[in-house]
């Protein structure tokens, strides 16, 4: 998109390029005034400081008639269009119909989100919204109010504890983790003990430098020390981690119920009982009555419960 200065243009008076619309559609000072409702010397008036403005006559007589110089010629066009998009975006209606709207949105989202999410969501858009495109952003904590405020993203969809100022939020579901291991080396129960489970060796996720990951910080916090032999910033390290070698890898229960059977891992609920921040979804003030944004939250809602809650996490094998 080009800039535009608005230093410059907000000394230009907009109205004029109105007044030159209209004479370039008449051809007479009299009939332009007339379509503008204003009185005749009026249109004089801003004719007059348009040719003072662009160091041109734009308008000459020649015999009983005006004609537009060159240069009016070649403003003409692009003054009609730039009149033509203003009129249409102020007349526009606060309408949205996904089965002809061709848009692109652009979510934010956590690496959990990006496994269970995305993939509903896709579905359901190609039956129901099939001019609708999605850019997917990776988000973090650290990240994720500045993707908001600057306009990088639409929605944000993920873990998000505190709501900003200039923000508005909603809890989608609360979050509970899963244990993962190939039970063809890991001789473990279904459910395993809080003992079996804090004797293995463990993979997790960290986003940052801390090796203990979330779920080891979490469990820190409560005088507990995980064997953390694995941290990587997505989940499926974990899930190819647990499936190769004898560890267990900790992951949301979502993504236990969709991937851990692709893996052939066997899993359970983690025994001990942590809290973890809730998945929320966050967007800036000003896009909360954009039509297209309160459907596509309507469409998130509906994919996050069509995903098997957390509660219904039962042992498998």
């Amino acid at each position: 998109m080009d800039n535009i200065d608005h230093f410059n243009l907000r000394s230009f008076d907009l109205n004029l390029m109105i007044a030159f619309d209209a004479m370039m559609q008449e051809m007479s000072v009299t009939k332009a005034a007339e379509k503008l409702r204003i009185g005749q010397s009026a249109m004089s008036h801003n004719l007059n400081t348009l040719r003072m403005l662009l160091a041109d006559d734009l308008f000459v007589r020649v015999g009983q008639k005006m004609q537009p110089t060159a240069k009016a010629r070649a403003l003409a066009g692009p003054v009609r269009t730039a009149l033509s998009q203003a009129q249409n975006a102020l007349h526009a209606t606060d309408s949205f119909d996904p089965q002809s709207a061709q848009r692109v949105f652009r979510l934010g989202v956590t690496g959990e989100m990006d496994m269970i999410l995305l993939p509903v969501l896709m579905q359901h858009l190609q039956q129901q919204a099939p001019g609708i495109k999605i850019l997917s952003r990776t988000i973090t904590s650290e990240t994720v109010d500045g993707m908001i405020n600057g306009g990088e993203i639409d929605l944000a969809i993920g873990c998000k504890s505190q709501l900003n100022t200039g923000h508005f939020g909603e809890v989608l579901f609360n979050s509970e983790v899963a244990c993962c291991f190939n039970p063809d080396i890991l001789d473990l129960p279904l459910p395993m003990s809080r003992a079996q489970y804090l004797a293995s060796r463990h993979a997790v996720l960290s986003q940052t430098e801390n090796v203990a990951g979330c779920v080891g910080v979490a469990l820190q916090g409560m005088g507990i020390e995980l064997d953390v032999v694995l941290a990587a910033p997505d989940f499926m390290p974990l899930l190819a981690a647990a499936r190769n070698s004898a560890v267990i890898a900790t992951v949301p229960c979502r993504i236990a119920n969709q991937y851990a059977p692709l893996f052939g891992l066997s899993y359970c609920p983690m025994p001990i009982d942590v809290a973890f921040p809730p998945v929320t979804m966050n967007w800036a003030v000003w896009t909360d009555k954009d039509v297209g944004l309160i459907w596509l939250r309507d469409q998130i809602r509906a994919a996050i419960n069509a995903i098997a809650p957390d509660r219904e996490l039962q042992a498998a094998e």
